[in-house]
């Protein structure tokens, strides 16, 4: 079996990416959201983006327009879970979450078609990330895993294979990364700037930790630490108190404007 048709469950800033990703690749693209006003934000976002490449002459006009064509949206399906999915999609259909996270065995679980349901974690942001985790649990069988990891490739991203543990690789590697960073910035060693440019200069990474963390979500690297922490109980997934206090404050970091650093409005 191939891959023919892509649903996705929410059109927010991974979902959009994902979407478009997938429309230029080919595939029929059906997204749903929660109401008519998310709906019409993603498909504005969506369309602002095509047409932003379009107009740098990286996507020529006609396969702008044939990948909004492919982008269909449902609004009766509202709030499904993967419970509900299963009841929905055809029999063999492939259940994938695109979680940093959350346990996709218990997801698999919750269906009753856990062989077909595993990860496919994306990274922000989605047209631009190369890398995909194809992440199998303990339920998923080969056929899936093959058949994501050929649709991965398919549209575009490079797979790398990992199993269905709290984080997978990367977050599992970069969290405990950022956490220390805010604990280095705590204990006064030394500015966020000169933190950044440190690692940047020093270790060759494209951009600092505050500035990556600004960018990801102060609320969003709060919650994969609680929840990794959660799962193994070690110190170095523990939320600092800066992170929790700058959380409470509402200082997220790009999306609300302030963060570690400080966004002027556009």
């Amino acid at each position: 079996m191939t891959i023919t048709n892509v649903g996705v469950i929410g059109c927010g800033l991974m979902g959009s990416g994902i979407v478009q990703v997938s429309a230029q690749a080919g595939f029929q693209v059906l997204f749903v959201e929660a109401n008519d006003e998310l709906v019409k934000r993603g498909l504005g976002r969506l369309r602002d983006t095509l047409e932003g490449l379009a107009s740098r002459g990286k996507l020529d006009a006609k396969a702008k327009d044939a990948a909004l064509a492919r982008i269909a949206e449902n609004q009766a399906l509202k709030n499904e879970t993967f419970a509900k999915l299963h009841k929905i999609c055809a029999p063999r259909a492939i259940l994938a979450s695109n979680t940093s996270s959350c346990n996709v065995t218990a997801m698999a679980a919750a269906t009753g078609r856990p062989a077909q349901v595993l990860g496919l974690h994306f990274f922000n942001p989605v047209p631009l990330m190369k890398l995909v985790e194809v992440v199998r649990t303990i339920l998923t069988d080969e056929a899936s895993v093959k058949i994501a990891t050929e649709w991965v490739q398919a549209v575009g991203k490079t797979p790398v294979q990992t199993k269905d543990s709290t984080a997978f690789i990367v977050n599992r590697l970069l969290v405990p990364y950022l956490l220390d960073a805010i604990r280095v910035y705590e204990s006064g060693l030394s500015s966020l700037e000169d933190i950044d440019a440190a690692m940047k200069l020093g270790c060759g990474y494209p951009m600092g930790p505050f500035t990556l963390l600004d960018l990801v979500g102060l609320d969003t690297t709060m919650y994969v630490a609680e929840v990794m922490f959660e799962e193994f109980r070690e110190a170095r997934y523990a939320p600092p108190p800066l992170l929790k206090r700058m959380v409470m404050a509402g200082q997220l970091g790009r999306k609300t404007g302030k963060g570690f650093y400080t966004y002027p409005a556009k």
